[in-house]
């Protein structure tokens, strides 16, 4: 019976949230970067795509928890490794990265 509710209720639900941050995107764009900037104003769909273009490019909008699992993962391999087995990876990972993550009198006496 739940199922049936929100069958019907998403798809308008939707539409409503699309609507509100398309305005809330043309609003606050039209508020703040034509007088600090200078830029032109922009229109309902211009904001739409713009939160769709800054969908695509940094992912955001939402707390899916991508990544969350891999990095609980690596925290238990991490806990399991011996002493040696973590410098190992230490050494390793700084061959591949360059001298992030060395202490800085370390990575300055090789500069």
């Amino acid at each position: 019976m739940k199922r049936k509710w929100m069958f019907f209720l998403a798809p308008p639900a939707i539409v409503l949230f699309v609507y509100l941050f398309g305005e809330l995107v043309m609003h606050l764009w039209n508020w703040l970067l034509p007088g600090l900037f200078g830029l032109h104003t922009i229109g309902f769909w211009q904001a739409l795509g713009l939160l769709l273009l800054s969908r695509i490019l940094f992912g955001g909008f939402g707390g899916h928890g991508h990544g969350h699992g891999r990095r609980r993962r690596m925290e238990e391999r991490w806990e399991k490794m011996t002493p040696e087995e973590r410098e190992k990876f230490r050494q390793s990972f700084r061959g591949r990265c360059g001298p992030f993550g060395r202490p800085r009198e370390e990575a300055s006496d090789q500069a």
